[in-house]
């Protein structure tokens, strides 16, 4: 589970100039992001982005980032206060599992075929959205 840490954590684990390198490059990715989601609809209700260093301390993204995996993507003509909306991520199989009798310990259930094809027809909305794909 990812767990939220405060920036004087990560400073303490870190040291400072890495954590505000870290710091820097999060808010940038996600400032240009979701202006650019916001720009077709869509808003960056959550994320997350997972950085490293190499060997000389240079500061890499390390994982995938900005994908219905990584983030909760949600219909921006569809969002209200107080509510959870539609979204275009992989929230769509963690509300299926929900109503299982599982102990959400490996392994996990198999999906049924329906809910295999309503999280792919979510993620290809997404991908339509974001990268202006027209419908057909």
């Amino acid at each position: 589970h990812d767990e939220n840490v405060s920036f004087d954590t990560v400073v303490n684990q870190v040291g400072s100039a890495l954590a505000e390198q870290v710091r820097d490059a999060s808010l940038a990715i996600y400032r240009a992001a979701a202006s650019y989601a916001a720009e077709r609809g869509i808003l960056i209700a959550d994320t997350k982005f997972e950085f490293g260093t190499d060997a000389d301390g240079k500061l890499y993204v390390m994982d995938e980032m900005l994908t219905p995996d990584s983030s909760r993507f949600w219909p921006a003509d569809e969002y209200r206060v107080g509510i959870s909306p539609p979204s275009f991520d992989k929230q769509f199989v963690r509300d299926y599992l929900e109503t299982l009798d599982w102990n959400k310990q490996a392994p996990g259930p198999s999906l049924p075929q329906e809910i295999i094809e309503g999280t792919a027809r979510k993620y290809a909305e997404a991908l339509q959205r974001l990268a202006g794909i027209k419908r057909n």
